[in-house]
């Protein structure tokens, strides 16, 4: 993978104070205002999200939850992308901690190998408090990538 989690962020773009209170409500407004991939429409993507997490809950627990499709469906390297969402009212999940989401990553990788990449690295910003602060106060699209460069 060459892009970086900074790169990713800034393809897919923060969005702050997501009104909705399901999941699919949250999707609904991202896939509807994201910078979609160029081979791929809005409902694809919401469609995806929407089926992986029927299956199985995307929250990963410490308010974080890390919705992404169960199969990859973007087609370029440079299509893939993060969103960073942050629900204004904390969701209820059932992540494995009991805790609200209150942070999603919303991953649109082209193949598993880059999926569990971002993954690996994004679980470790998740352990650094400086981010785990970052996420707490809605931090900015410029303050989250500077934030990564600097811990990298």
């Amino acid at each position: 993978m060459s892009a970086d989690l900074s790169v990713l962020i800034q393809r897919g773009g923060v969005f702050d104070n997501v009104e909705g209170s399901t999941p699919e409500e949250i999707y609904k407004f991202v896939t509807d205002n994201m910078k979609a991939p160029f081979s791929l429409d809005s409902q694809t993507i919401y469609d995806a999200l929407c089926s992986r997490e029927k299956i199985m809950s995307t929250a990963v627990g410490n308010g974080f939850a890390l919705p992404h499709c169960r199969v990859p469906i973007i087609k370029e390297e440079n299509e893939q992308r993060i969103c960073v969402v942050y629900p204004k009212t904390p969701l209820e999940m059932n992540a494995p901690d009991g805790n609200l989401v209150t942070a999603m990553f919303v991953i649109l990788a082209q193949n598993q190998t880059d999926h569990l990449a971002i993954l690996s690295k994004l679980v470790g910003l998740f352990k650094k408090e400086e981010f785990k602060n970052l996420m707490n106060i809605h931090a900015s699209e410029e303050k989250i990538v500077a934030a990564i460069k600097k811990m990298a």
